[in-house]
């Protein structure tokens, strides 16, 4: 798959978890949250915790599957990309902050979503 059509095909599975978190009854606070340390796709809030989301779609074709993807210098870049999000929202510090990468599949007619809750734990 080209580029072009990787990031389409990543930003149209972000939709759909966004979609699927929110019928498991998250909110949405911000999405593909940026700045220089990186970016975070999801930011959500469960019943009393601050929810980081990290969206991995992978073909039948991958490799390393979608968890594994999530590799520590990018579990790394998601803790500081956290902690520079929650600087700029202080009224969301003083939740505890959860971490958990939403794995993606599509066949033609459908998504299907394993949801790692809890999936690592960074030092903030």
């Amino acid at each position: 798959m080209s580029g072009a059509g990787a990031r389409r095909r990543g930003r149209s599975s972000e939709r759909q978890a966004e979609r699927w978190l929110k019928r498991q009854g998250l909110q949405t606070l911000a999405r593909n949250y940026q700045c220089r340390s990186g970016e975070i796709d999801l930011v959500m809030q469960a019943p009393g915790s601050l929810v980081v989301v990290e969206v991995r779609f992978r073909g039948a074709a991958a490799r390393v599957s979608a968890a594994e993807s999530v590799t520590l210098k990018k579990q790394q870049r998601l803790a500081r990309t956290a902690l520079h999000f929650l600087q700029h929202h202080p009224g969301l510090a003083s939740q505890p902050v959860r971490f958990d990468v939403l794995c993606v599949s599509a066949s033609r007619r459908d998504y299907s979503f394993d949801w790692i809750r809890d999936a690592f734990r960074p030092a903030l």
